[in-house]
């Protein structure tokens, strides 16, 4: 009974890992990006612009046919009528003496339809719907603009934690390698060797700042993951962790800065979308003026009523509300008559189109400093990974030379401590610039426009 019980136990302890397996998923620096902008609040919101400017081209398209298309009914109870002078009931109108018979109470039903096309407008309808449409493009490039941004921002948060796990091995080596040391000061000193009290306070000094060290990026990694917990937050309650476990430079090299300055000013969405905006103000510019000319309207309505308490009267001379049948289709021509209402409105037109001008060079004047400053930082950041990569390659040289003469019995603890502290701040100055110069090419190419992917490929 025992062993079975035993074996039930190992058989949930198995079956919980396994369950606690699945639930933590390795993800990839696309599919992070991708959930997390299929999470966003943020994108989700600007994406509305986009569907609300859609909606105005579907109200513009919807001006060809019938704008104007009303429909009206109207009920009542009416008396009947009399006619003193026994009139027959298709000539009481005849009778003088006709009135309303109270006694009789009936319900009055009257419908009508009315509607307009038009029928030329000097192409008004044609030049919004195109105005509308081109505002869509301004809108979509806009939004582009801000996913593009996130994108950025998602891909440095994806490396903080490849970054994060980077240091905590580095860390864990470096607290091995502190173990070894203590575990020798305390054997030599149980061996009565002589070492000297100095050499002993500077380790225990250089072991406490470590202690540090170790809390700032524990607390580091605990913070990224709560983001991404949040980030990447699911139904199925999934903890995802990166599936790039190893922070390497690019193999992207820095071209010239008036290649980005150049491709800026091509490939930028926003300049994008204010040029786009611009065409937009100009299609809508011809719509006005082709309002302000008469436009030729095919115009119709129809009016039924029924009231079967009072009789029709069927004289084309007498109208009979009450009971009637009757069409009417016919042309109108309308003219805005409001001449200076229609020019002020213009001309509100032209002073936007001048803004939007002014907009697309400050544009550019923020562009080319964005740019400038991306292209400073990744410049810096190329420089510091080839040379912090020289530093780590001769510090790790020291180190060895220090620790062979350690093990041999003619080294300094002092010597060993200092040239472990420089390797191990270069390790972590290594990492940390690596993820420095990523994120910053990762900056300058979305500052000149260009797609993250094609960084990506080159990773």
């Amino acid at each position: 009974m025992k062993k079975i019980f035993t074996v039930f136990i190992f058989f949930i302890i198995v079956s919980a890992g396994s369950i606690s397996a699945q639930d933590t998923l390795e993800i990839s620096l696309q599919d992070f990006i991708d959930l997390g902008i299929e999470n966003s609040g943020q994108i989700k919101y600007e994406k509305t612009n986009v569907d609300l400017a859609e909606n105005r081209v579907d109200l513009a398209k919807d001006q060809r046919i019938l704008p104007s298309l009303s429909f009206r009914s109207e009920h009542a109870l009416v008396p009947g009528v009399t006619s003193p002078g026994n009139f027959p009931e298709e000539q009481i109108y005849l009778d003088p003496n006709a009135k309303n018979d109270w006694d009789k109470i009936g319900v009055f039903n009257r419908m009508r339809i009315s509607g307009v096309q038009p029928v030329f407008t000097w192409g008004s309808i044609n030049k919004a719907v195109s105005a509308a449409q081109e505002a869509v493009k301004a809108t979509e490039f806009e939004f582009q603009a801000k996913k593009e941004d996130l994108e950025v921002r998602l891909y440095e948060l994806y490396y903080s934690y490849v970054l994060a796990l980077e240091i905590e091995r580095l860390l864990k080596d470096a607290e091995d390698k502190i173990d070894k040391i203590e575990k020798s000061l305390d054997d030599a000193q149980e061996d009565g060797e002589d070492i000297d009290e100095t050499d002993v306070y500077k380790f225990k000094v250089f072991k406490a700042q470590f202690g540090i060290q170790k809390a700032e990026v524990d607390e580091s990694l605990v913070f990224v993951k709560q983001t991404w917990q949040y980030l990447l937050r699911n139904e199925n309650g999934n903890v995802y962790t990166p599936s790039v476990r190893y922070l390497d430079p690019l193999s992207s090299q820095l071209s010239s800065l008036d290649y980005y300055q150049s491709s800026a000013f091509l490939n930028r969405n926003e300049l994008r979308g204010i040029n786009t905006g611009k065409e937009a103000l100009v299609k809508y510019i011809d719509y006005q003026k082709a309002q302000n000319l008469p436009g030729l309207y095919l115009g119709f309505t129809a009016t039924f009523a029924s009231t079967p308490i009072r009789p029709r009267q069927p004289n084309p001379f007498i109208s009979t509300p009450e009971n009637t049948l009757n069409t009417a289709v016919g042309l109108t021509i309308r003219q805005n008559l409001n001449f200076f209402q229609a020019n002020t409105q213009l001309e509100r037109v032209k002073i936007e189109l001048k803004k939007m001008d002014y907009l697309s060079e400050a544009a550019k004047d923020g562009i080319l400093l964005e740019v400038n400053q991306a292209y400073q930082k990744a410049a810096v950041a190329e420089v510091k990974v080839d040379k912090t990569d020289e530093a780590l390659l001769t510090t790790k040289q020291w180190l060895r030379m220090e620790q062979q003469d350690y093990d041999f019995g003619i080294g300094e603890v002092k010597d060993l401590i200092d040239a472990m502290k420089m390797e191990l701040e270069l390790r972590l100055k290594e990492k940390e610039s690596i993820f420095e110069f990523n994120t910053s090419m990762a900056k300058l190419n979305n500052a000149a426009g260009i797609p993250l992917h094609l960084l990506q490929q080159n990773d």
